[in-house]
């Protein structure tokens, strides 16, 4: 028989939980019954949490799931899956924030700061991240949705976006929903036309970098600069 969070013991509710020791003294389930604030019948808004993570693989692919989609999901109507997508965009937007603080320098940072968006998306997108003359994020533009291309990722369109800003440079990056990284043929190709182009517009092209998902024995990212792609 599921045990009804108003039954639980004061000291192990989430609510008075949270407040006695912090947010981070609470796992991601007791986190999430916060914002679904009530269960279903025969479980707690925790048990409806844990259900949500398992079903969606874990917290990233929970909060790349659209309205749609999480409204698929027993006990959660509109109102549900809308505070828990505002949730999760909160919570991205204060990481976006965060970035700005950060020199973009290694692929490492790169795929740290932008993993949480989009290493779950179930579609590829393609961004530019500008950057100033210290190497630190200044704005993200979104380029294309869908595999990368010739046509999706034309060198015209990853430069409009640093020349009409008058970005020192910049590093794109895009996702690989299969969660495998490994550059295919036309990410190479398109990558070394964008080298061509930047360097005939004068502009620092600082990496391309590809963001997988963590896997034993494979790193989650794939740098270009590494691979000596982009010098």
């Amino acid at each position: 028989m599921s045990q009804r969070i108003q039954d639980m013991a004061d000291g192990d509710r989430p609510r008075e939980k949270l407040e006695r020791l912090g947010p981070g003294a609470l796992d991601n389930a007791e986190l999430m019954a916060l914002f679904l604030r009530t269960g279903i019948k025969g479980k707690s808004a925790i048990e409806v949490g844990r259900d949500l993570i398992r079903h969606f693989g874990s917290m990233g692919g929970l909060g790349a799931a659209t309205i749609a989609e999480l409204k698929k999901v027993k006990g959660l109507g509109t109102a549900k899956a809308t505070v828990l997508a505002a949730a999760f965009e909160l919570g991205a937007r204060v990481a976006r924030e965060q970035i700005r603080e950060l020199a973009l320098d290694t692929p490492e940072r790169i795929y740290e700061a932008f993993a949480p968006q989009l290493a779950y998306l179930a579609q590829e997108q393609v961004m530019v991240l500008l950057v100033d003359s210290r190497l630190r994020h200044q704005g993200t533009e979104l380029i294309s949705l869908g595999t990368v291309s010739e046509a999706t990722a034309h060198p015209r369109e990853i430069m409009r976006p640093i020349i009409t800003r008058n970005a020192f440079g910049f590093v794109m990056i895009h996702n690989h929903p299969s969660g495998d990284p490994s550059p295919s043929r036309a990410d190479e190709i398109v990558t070394r036309r964008i080298v061509d182009a930047a360097n005939l517009m004068q502009v620092k092209f600082l990496d391309h970098v590809i963001i997988g998902k963590p896997s034993p024995g494979r790193a989650p990212y794939y740098s270009f600069r590494e691979s000596g792609i982009i010098g």
